[in-house]
């Protein structure tokens, strides 16, 4: 399996928007609290996750992000959601674009202890998810809202599957 599939792509096609699908992990502890990492390309809060490699599918992708970036394993994970579409588009720092295809997994039976095992993120830290992330990177952000992992600024929960 080629690593590097979307470093690859954009050999060929430059910034150009791509249509990019990967994983999203959502890591708790036994506080309930959410594992985020301190993000070297923006420098703000996101989840562990990224893109998909040749061959793989979007659990070992999630296995190998989990990995990747925070040097932990899981015994299983649980499927929550998948988001694509307009609402999943970004523009990195750097000035490529994408549109995501989100599949959103939370790590069950987590084990290890979290460390910085990449170079994607600066620090891993846990956070309440009952009040505010200070610096929560903005798509980040609307991934959790609309899996309904955190709360709206009225404090209440928004269903999984709705739109923020």
């Amino acid at each position: 399996m080629p690593a590097g599939y979307i470093k690859e792509l954009r050999k060929l096609v430059g910034s150009r928007p791509l249509i990019m699908a990967g994983a999203c992990v959502i890591v708790l502890d036994g506080e309930g609290r959410l594992l985020l990492q301190r993000r070297t390309d923006t420098g703000d809060w996101g989840t562990i996750g990224g893109s998909m490699e040749l061959g793989e599918s979007l659990e070992e992708t999630a296995e190998r992000e989990l990995f990747e970036e925070a040097g932990l394993r899981a015994t299983s994970f649980k499927f929550i959601a998948v988001y694509s579409g307009k609402d999943m588009y970004y523009k990195y720092p750097h000035g490529d674009e994408i549109y995501n295809v989100v599949a959103i997994y939370e790590a069950v039976g987590v084990e290890g202890v979290p460390f910085v095992n990449d170079d994607e993120g600066y620090e891993l830290k846990y956070f309440p998810l009952d009040r505010p992330i200070p610096e929560l990177n903005p798509f980040t952000e609307y991934l959790l809202r609309k899996a309904g992992y955190i709360r709206t600024e009225s404090g209440q929960l928004e269903p999984q599957g709705s739109s923020s």
